[in-house]
């Protein structure tokens, strides 16, 4: 068995894989301006595609981001996207049956369906490339009682999210992936993959190109009320605007106290393989699909755009972790899956923050103040948080309430939560068990 030093390339390096194509970078020291329509706080995926909105209906916009655009979660991810398969879904891989009623799934369902077309413009009207492909995903099926339990969620899936599901048998599976720990799995048909920071240059392109002002290093102190607008103070400046986005997401910090308590920041970590055999390029993932698990601690997974390399992502353990110490947690689990592998070493070891909420749901919404916010997409947020932010910016242009989306319900919260996740190690140690548990009775 390999020791932990042993797992490592001879130039690895805890630097992205994909910051090799495009990495965040600061030349972006704009002044803030002294007055705009909209300020948003929150340079990702979801800032930039709701400023894009805004600025292509004539709004003068800023962006305001902490640190450098791009240095956070949009261009840390694994790139796989889909329309509405996490949609209501629990830790354990089944619906919110008794938290989200069956109407409400479907509306949720349908607006995530038109969230992937919402993606697929953006990337198509701003000749955005980031490596798109429509391969499809799997969601493979930690136990017989996950594959019970999709079979009968797919069905809504299929009706309303126009997934193109189809139930696959651990033969079929077997086809399709050179694993044998899976019980079966779902082939998903509307979903792919993209280059995540391929994609995040192109929103941030995209963007500047339409007028927006993009802040570098101008992290939000406070927003407060201004007559009709707000005033927001920044470490190098403060604005006036008529209207303030929060799309801070697993970022969001001490100036949003509010928003703070109702997401949960957890590290999602990354690894990437040095480049693998000829054999192993072809036999892994044969179809190139996404995979994703249906554990409560879930892995997912893909081949690196040139196919060379394989892409395991999951949360390694629910405390600090240098990257060394979270690669080697991962290449174990990757080789668990994958035993022809463990001789393939680790090249690049990266982690981004996700925002998960109480109610495993994304939301978008206004605070009680009118500050209008997109957060909370639990790990699934390349489409997701696109849309999102463009959803905030048309509802705001067409001077609609949020609870017009089905992502406009309020953010939960509990009284002893804070904002700091002092929870999750006990709660994450005990979905790893709960895992361990269902794959053992599997066996039995």
């Amino acid at each position: 068995m390999s020791t932990r030093s042993q797992v490592f390339s001879s130039d690895f390096t805890d630097t992205p894989y994909w910051w090799k194509d495009w990495r965040p970078h600061d030349d972006l020291m704009a002044e803030v301006p002294r007055d705009v329509d909209v300020a948003i706080v929150g340079a990702g995926y979801a800032g930039l595609s709701c400023a894009l909105e805004f600025a292509k209906h004539g709004l003068s916009v800023a962006v305001l981001e902490a640190d450098v655009p791009g240095i956070g979660a949009s261009t840390l991810s694994g790139g796989q996207v889909s329309g509405g398969v996490n949609v209501g879904k629990a830790p354990s891989g089944k619906k919110l049956d008794n938290a989200v009623s069956e109407l409400r799934q479907q509306a949720l369902l349908r607006e995530a369906a038109a969230s992937y077309g919402v993606f697929e413009s953006i990337l198509r009207d701003n000749a955005i490339e980031c490596a798109y492909v429509k391969a499809g995903r799997i969601n493979a099926m930690w136990t017989d009682a996950h594959l019970a339990a999709w079979k009968k969620r797919i069905v809504n899936l299929n009706a309303y999210a126009s997934a193109g599901a189809r139930i696959l048998s651990r033969d079929e599976l077997r086809d399709e992936l050179a694993s044998d720990i899976y019980a079966g799995g779902v082939l998903l048909e509307r979903a792919g993959q993209v280059h995540p920071s391929m994609m995040f240059a192109g929103l941030l392109a995209a963007a500047r190109g339409a007028g927006v002002t993009v802040c570098s290093k101008a992290p939000v102190k406070s927003v407060t009320r201004s007559g009709a607008g707000y005033r927001v103070e920044t470490a190098r400046g403060a604005l006036a605007s008529r209207h303030v986005v929060i799309c801070t997401n697993g970022y969001t910090g001490e100036s949003m106290p509010h928003l703070k308590r109702r997401v949960v920041p957890v590290v999602s970590h990354q690894i990437a393989t040095e480049e693998l055999p000829a054999d192993l390029q072809a036999s892994l993932i044969p179809k190139r699909r996404g995979i994703s698990e249906t554990r409560r601690v879930v892995n997912y997974y893909r081949y690196s755009p040139d196919g060379k390399r394989l892409l395991f992502g999951g949360r390694a353990r629910f405390y600090s972790l240098d990257r060394r110490q979270s690669g080697a947690v991962l290449h174990a689990q990757m080789v668990e899956r994958f035993p022809q592998m463990a001789d393939v070493k680790v090249a690049h070891s990266w982690g981004g923050t996700v925002a998960l909420t109480l109610d495993f749901l994304p939301h978008l919404g206004r605070t009680a103040e009118g500050i209008h916010y997109a957060l909370g997409c639990n790990g699934s947020g390349v489409v997701m948080m696109t849309y999102l932010g463009y959803k905030v910016a048309r509802l705001i242009i067409e001077g609609q309430s949020p609870e017009s989306s089905a992502y406009g319900s309020p953010m939960l919260t509990h009284p002893l939560y804070r904002g700091k996740p002092w929870f999750m190690p006990a709660l994450g140690s005990y979905y790893q068990i709960r895992d361990v548990i269902d794959k053992r009775r599997q066996h039995a």
